[in-house]
């Protein structure tokens, strides 16, 4: 068959009308391969999608025709496609009329194999950059091999174009989603931190504050260590707030409140059908702090095959969706924080060295309150106040002596413990004097005298069950958000969750 030039515009014309109202890849591909089925008889087309950056091949679509085995896998490395990558670095159409003189590459047996003698691939380029590839291959020698390659260049330029259209319409419908995404995490989370409610005066602070400035510049991993409730999640906040990467995502993990099972789906993400109940494609934590931070709270809690994974993570800065075998690469910066002794763990076979000699390459000690006094009398003052707006009841009032027993009082839950404490007497003695006996309900003096950090009184935790029963009450059992208990009480939601159950509480009975 000959193909004269007003054939040619024909049937150019027959495959834009035939693709052009087509949007989703899979209708275009359908609705071109009918058409182009009805110009040329081959036995398999199909078109590749090119990325640059990790050289690597993915399928726009099924083929259509004969699958060669091996051919099935949605992603590859152009390395392992010989035909493609031919293309692709001559940025030429590549014809082969005799398969079978090309035995030394494998996907080339793969469609000898498949009883495909020839075949034609020609590059799809958008703008000078080359998108990716298509291919028709025969198992019957096509005659008139040159006609049949200029008019299916001229299919190929215009297949670039929708394809590239597409690939862009994408990436925008993607990037939608990733700020809808941003968006909606910005909005659970932007109540965790007020840079105006950390507080201190004391010398080891300021000291540990100009420490935190000068490492936000560094763009390393961060170790935070120090007890529960010192503050490490706002030092790390803070560091976000004034490094380079402000203006991007901080994206706390809080290790503990995650199930082992879905460990690796939250931190990685995962597709649709990777497990039962992923109904839908998810955007893992790694991939939400491209260009920011990642914080991985209590880090000593990973599981041992997670730390294995997070290495490689810190040192590819690339990673997989569970599921799919699509490389996505990410850039940020992590920390990490931890209450507990890593050296310690890893001497019990329970925290892997490697991971810890990364992760250790800047470390900032959080010193607990007893360690520094100066604070306490400041901070109840200030707290006092703040906590009296927040709630909107008059501030009481506490004695000399009190401060000064609170003062040497050694605070095992730390600046948590003492906000907690605050805040109940704001809620049950709102504008009354705070005597010293007061304090004793809630503090043993045998406690006080041992200066050896505990659990918190029986008395202490019953208080705080209290007070998060009717913050509950109040918030009708929401827990999160503008309404939720836990911005009543002013603590971060996972901070609440696990108070709650420590205590046995159901939100759902406060609804």
């Amino acid at each position: 068959m000959g193909w004269n030039l007003s054939t040619r515009y024909k049937i150019l014309l027959d495959i834009n009308n035939a693709v052009i109202t087509n949007v989703s890849p899979n209708d275009f591909f359908k609705a071109l391969s009918t058409e182009l089925k009805n110009h040329f008889d081959y036995d398999r087309l199909s078109i590749f999608i090119y990325d640059k950056e990790t050289q690597s091949l993915s399928h726009f679509t099924l083929a259509d025709g004969i699958q060669p085995e091996g051919f099935e896998k949605n992603v590859r490395p152009l390395d392992s496609s010989s035909v493609a990558r031919m293309v692709i670095q001559a940025e030429q159409p590549i014809i082969i009329k005799d398969l079978s003189k090309y035995k030394d590459q494998d996907s080339i047996i793969a469609m000898i194999n498949a009883n495909l003698t020839s075949t034609m691939a020609f590059p799809l380029i958008v703008r000078n950059q080359i998108l990716g590839t298509m291919h028709m291959s025969f198992k019957k020698k096509p005659g008139e091999f040159k006609e049949l390659s200029e008019i299916l260049t001229d299919v190929a330029n215009q297949v670039a174009i929708a394809v590239g259209n597409m690939v862009t319409f994408s990436q925008l419908i993607e990037e939608k989603q990733n700020l809808e995404r941003d968006k909606r995490y910005l909005l659970t989370t932007s109540n965790d931190y007020n840079p105006n409610s950390f507080l201190y005066t004391s010398p080891a602070m300021i000291d540990l504050m100009k420490l935190a400035q000068s490492v936000a510049e560094i763009d390393a991993p961060l170790l935070l260590t120090g007890e529960t409730g010192t503050g490490k999640d706002y030092i790390a906040r803070f560091i976000h707030s004034i490094s380079p990467r402000k203006n991007n995502l901080f994206v706390k993990v809080n290790c503990p409140a995650l199930s082992a099972s879905l460990f690796e789906s939250e931190l990685f993400g995962h597709v649709k059908g990777a497990f039962t109940g992923a109904d839908t494609n998810r955007t893992g934590r790694f991939e939400m702090a491209d260009k920011g931070i990642i914080f991985l709270d209590e880090i000593a809690e990973l599981p041992a095959n997670l730390q294995a994974k997070l290495l490689q993570v810190l040192q590819e800065h690339r990673f997989e969706r569970v599921g799919d075998n699509k490389v996505i690469k990410t850039d940020f910066r992590l920390i990490v924080a931890t209450n507990r002794n890593l050296s310690t763990l890893i001497e019990q076979g329970k925290f892997r060295q490697d991971l810890y000699y990364r992760l250790n390459m800047l470390q900032i000690r959080v010193p607990p309150l007893r360690e520094r006094p100066e604070d306490i009398s400041y901070l109840i003052k200030e707290m006092n106040q703040l906590e009296s707006i927040a709630i909107n009841r008059p501030a009481p009032k506490y004695k000399e002596n009190v401060l000064q027993f609170l003062t040497s009082y050694h605070w095992p839950g730390n600046v948590r413990e003492l906000k907690n404490l605050v805040r109940r007497f704001v809620i049950l003695k709102p504008g009354e004097i705070i005597s010293l006996s007061d304090i004793q309900n809630l503090v043993s003096t045998s406690q006080h005298q041992s200066k050896t950090p505990s659990d918190d009184l029986a008395t202490l935790a019953e208080s705080e069950k209290l007070c998060i029963k009717r913050a509950l009450t109040k918030s009708r059992g929401i827990v999160g958000g503008i309404k939720g208990a836990a911005h009543l009480l002013g603590v971060p939601k996972s901070t609440l969750q696990y108070r709650i159950n420590k205590h046995g509480l159901i939100p759902h009975d406060y609804s």
